[in-house]
């Protein structure tokens, strides 16, 4: 992928129940935007020279391209599903490459180190063996059959639980998660992670959940969440290199690392270089 193939990406830019307070001035890929309401209601972006952006509005946020995307938005059907709580968690600011906050999300192994007594505990630190494929019709990254024993899968958890993982990489900087619902067996938590790049050691991320939650008040449901990525920030700010190395033979993977080997994989098969590092220095 060519830096204009990066530049025709779809990325998050801000929450549209936002719009309705201020227009919201940010960065897409070093560049200056403006997210705005139009005169009817509709969400609108402009880069710096007031060049009028596409957009999308889906899952609580405002979608563009700096580029002419080929493809539309990919879907998350569980979005549209009846009962379900629809979280906006806001957006948190992270010194990092935005790939790097996708893998981070991927990781499974970090729970019990990380978030200690929430996601993960020790001695409960053993990744079983799971299933990681490109699927190629969809063109997606896909990790199943994923265990993880946690202390507190949810905010609606009441104890420890066997919980059962689905990982989906639809977009270099978008990341889908699966996972037991504890009040209703049968159905998934969905847990998204949406990284808008600002530059490639620099990205917010929007965090956007769809979950079956009828006790759990919204505020429990974000702080619960944040408080997990807030944990995840300090780590993400302090990896060496900085940006996401794409050469296999500069960092070792392990077996837990299945589903960052095939991400890495596959950004390589994009050319999706922005905020990568390609060779070591």
């Amino acid at each position: 992928m060519s830096k204009m193939g990066m530049l025709n990406e779809w990325y998050p830019v801000a929450l549209f129940s936002q719009l309705a307070k201020a227009d919201y001035a940010t960065i897409l890929m070093g560049e200056p935007i403006t997210v705005a309401l139009d005169a009817n209601g509709a969400a609108t972006v402009t880069e710096g020279k007031g060049r009028a952006l596409p957009v999308r509005v889906r899952y609580g946020h405002v979608w563009t391209s700096l580029g002419t995307p080929a493809h539309e938005l990919f879907d998350i059907p569980e979005g549209d599903q009846p009962g379900r709580r629809l979280v906006e968690v806001g957006v948190v600011r992270v010194r990092c490459s935005p790939l790097r906050a996708v893998e981070n999300f991927l990781d499974i192994a970090h729970f019990p180190f990380v978030h200690t007594d929430i996601l993960g505990s020790e001695p409960h630190t053993e990744v079983e063996n799971y299933k990681v494929e490109i699927r190629e019709e969809e063109d997606e990254v896909w990790a199943t059959q994923v265990k993880f024993y946690q202390p507190q899968a949810a905010k609606s958890a009441a104890g420890g639980i066997t919980t059962d993982y689905m990982y989906r990489v639809p977009a270099p900087t978008c990341s889908i998660l699966y996972k037991t619902c504890p009040p209703r067996p049968g159905e998934w938590d969905v847990i998204t992670l949406f990284v808008q790049p600002l530059a490639e050691d620099l990205c917010d991320v929007w965090p956007w959940m769809a979950l079956f939650d009828d006790e759990s008040s919204m505020t429990d449901l974000i702080h619960f969440q944040q408080t997990i990525f807030l944990q995840d920030r300090s780590i993400l700010e302090n990896q060496i290199p900085a940006l996401l190395p794409l050469d296999p033979g500069m960092e070792i993977p392990t077996r837990a690392d299945l589903t960052s080997v095939a991400y890495r994989r596959w950004l390589k098969r994009h050319k999706y270089t922005y905020g990568a590092q390609l060779v070591a220095q």
